[in-house]
């Protein structure tokens, strides 16, 4: 019997060693390891096939924000949202909802309402439509997104303009009658260290609980440079302490150019770093990778003198920075 038992666990430990991400942080009792898809990759084969064999949780990297599904008022374009929605769960993944409320990718005639009548029926009529459709698919929803400026102050978007920091009340209300199974998160990025912004972020969470206003997680985006990642595991911890569940949204980690076998083998340590840092944090339930190869990353259009920030090469190869993500998943 207890060579038996020993065998048993020699099997199951060399398993685990050889498991994907997502099985990795689900045997150590957290929800998904995750990833984005869209439209620029559904239909490439190494991607998908590097999702499916890996991953555990899909978010639309743009197909479910407002430009693209609600590009004029009430007239709502559903296929590609639809397609990500349905690749997904054939597949048995988690979906994150990305975005409900979002200053940035919002058509115009949004951006112009100035009455607050409108723009509240239209902020209602926008979750009801999508959080709608999608209801009891979709394990967490970013109901509002990057409120937030660097100094702690609202962000000066059309909802802050015209409706203040009930928006956001309205917002969560609006999406827990709409899904009302689904996490329900407030999502913002640069909550990677000490400051203004993170502070205004745990003040609003603060108020919103006092209020009853239904929230369920905070989730801090994670777009990180080789580095400068030290800071990460003690603002989970100040986000977890709210009591509220934590994810890392939207992880990349990229590389000033040139890129070097130094600077990749700091990426290693990084992604080690902040995968551990996640399971340190009892509250932190996953993390999501914004994106799987080098290929298609939203950093070279954005940030060009960077490059390198994801898990996969330009030729679909794993890098080291996977070891670094699989280590401390070990």
């Amino acid at each position: 019997m207890k060579l038996s038992a020993f065998v048993v666990t020699a099997v199951l430990a060399v398993s685990s060693v050889n498991a994907a991400l997502d099985a990795k942080i689900k045997a150590k009792g957290r929800a998904y390891y995750g990833n984005i898809i869209d439209q620029n990759t559904i239909n490439i084969g190494q991607v998908t096939n590097i999702l499916n064999t890996e991953f555990g949780a899909i978010t639309a990297e743009n197909s479910w924000k407002w430009d693209a599904i609600e590009p004029s008022r009430n007239n709502f374009n559903w296929g590609n949202a639809d397609a990500i929605a349905n690749w997904a769960t054939s597949r048995g993944k988690l979906i994150r909802g990305h975005t409900l409320v979002w200053h940035s990718q919002l058509p115009g005639w949004v951006q112009n309402i100035g009455d607050r009548n409108t723009l509240t029926q239209v902020i209602q009529n926008h979750i009801n439509q999508v959080a709608g459709r999608y209801r009891g698919r979709v394990y967490a929803w970013d109901v509002v997104n990057e409120v937030f400026e660097e100094n702690g102050s609202f962000r000066n978007s059309v909802f802050y303009r015209v409706l203040g920091e009930e928006f956001i009340d309205l917002a969560f209300r609006t999406a827990r009658s709409a899904d009302a199974n689904a996490k329900l998160y407030i999502n913002d990025y640069n909550l990677d260290g000490p400051g203004p912004k993170i502070d205004a972020l745990l003040a609003l969470v603060g108020r919103l609980r006092g209020r009853g206003t239904p929230i369920d997680g905070i989730g801090s985006q994670g777009h990180l440079i080789v580095g400068q990642v030290g800071n990460v595991e003690s603002q989970l911890k100040r986000m977890g302490d709210t009591g509220l569940d934590v994810a890392i949204t939207e992880l990349d980690i990229r590389i000033q150019r040139p890129v070097d076998s130094t600077k990749l083998a700091q990426q290693q340590r990084d992604y080690e770093t902040v995968t551990k840092a996640c399971l340190n944090v009892p509250q932190c339930v996953g993390i999501t990778i914004w994106g799987v190869s080098d290929r298609h990353t939203w950093v070279d259009s954005t940030f060009p003198s960077f490059d390198s920030p994801l898990l996969w090469d330009d030729n679909y190869n794993r890098k080291s920075a996977y070891t670094g993500a699989d280590t401390a998943l070990n």
